[in-house]
């Protein structure tokens, strides 16, 4: 009598920590990911000419 009180016990024990113990779910979104990129692209390109190839450009005569 001892012996299936105790195993009863032990089941019942068992299977209330079972039903405590946490589960996780993965599930994809219902809607698609949406990324919203605002970015401003501000950009500036320097040219260094050296002087001799400046002068030859401000040559009037050249052109």
């Amino acid at each position: 009598m001892k012996l299936a009180a105790a195993l009863s016990s032990t089941v019942l024990l068992i299977s209330v920590m079972a039903g405590c113990t946490p589960t996780v779910k993965i599930e994809p979104p219902d809607k698609p990911i949406v990324i919203n990129l605002n970015v401003k692209i501000e950009h500036e390109i320097r040219i260094k000419v050296d002087k001799e190839l400046d002068n030859l450009l401000e040559n009037e005569q050249l052109f």
